[in-house]
């Protein structure tokens, strides 16, 4: 297994957001079926969606669990000539009471939109356990990689506090964050998430991820690289040390 292409492959992951998620066809045995899904990432690093009951891709994954899901750079001008990632995996729908409530936390501060038709139709919070990995950082760099997942420390009430915080106090500190790396600056940029590896900003309706300098294990590994963030003139370069 390439420890070098774990890295890019898990950004890939971090920074997309939508995919295409493949299932074996319930109504069409034996041919896969796609369909194009929003995903965030839960606490332990893996894909979450939030699916209708009556699509055709639920009513497959009931049937079927094993499926994968492809993520490839957004807006590319040479498909082949970029990266992406087939992420194999069993899917689950989450049950536990406790579990759904930490999911749906989550998922709306990436897409809140989404509570509303939750609330009003039938959707349910699923997970993408992975299985193995196919990343293809462009022609001729192919790997196989078991794990490319990385559980996020920081997870539940300490991630959602900082996001408080920085939001509520910091709001010229975000927009410094959009005008350092050239992100879109149509609308205010708001932070909806903090990883190990960076920061997950939305923009309007479209999320982005930023790279810390370093990888960061504690909170106050995350403040100072986020201080460091809104004082720097340009944008770091960020180490790439596996983890």
């Amino acid at each position: 297994m390439s420890t070098h292409a774990l890295r890019p492959a898990r950004e890939l992951l971090l920074k997309e957001y939508r995919g295409v998620l493949s299932t074996l066809s319930k109504s069409m045995p034996g041919f896969p079926f796609g369909s194009v899904v929003p995903y965030c990432l839960d606490a332990q690093g893996r894909p979450l969606l939030l699916i209708s009951r009556i699509a055709q891709h639920t009513h497959n994954l009931q049937k079927e669990p094993k499926c994968s899901l492809l993520v490839g750079e957004r807006d590319a001008d040479d498909v082949q000539a970029v990266g992406r990632l087939t992420l194999m995996a069993e899917a689950r729908k989450v049950l536990d009471a406790a579990e759904v409530d930490a999911a749906a936390q989550r998922y709306y501060r990436y897409f809140p939109d989404a509570s509303d038709y939750h609330s009003a139709h039938d959707f349910d919070f699923w997970v993408l356990e992975p299985v193995r990995h196919r990343y293809i950082g462009g022609f001729g760099a192919i790997h196989w990689l078991d794990q490319v997942t990385l559980a996020n420390p920081f997870a539940g009430a300490g991630e959602a506090g900082m996001i408080e915080h920085m939001n509520s106090d910091h709001a010229a500190a975000i927009a410094h964050y959009v005008a350092l790396s050239g992100l879109p600056g149509h609308s205010p940029a708001e932070l909806v998430g903090i990883d190990r590896e960076g920061m997950h900003l939305r923009i309007g309706h479209s999320i982005h991820w930023l790279a810390f300098p370093q990888t960061c294990n504690t909170p106050t590994q995350v403040r100072e690289a986020l201080v460091l963030l809104a004082r720097a003139e340009q944008w770091p370069v960020v180490e790439t040390s596996q983890g």
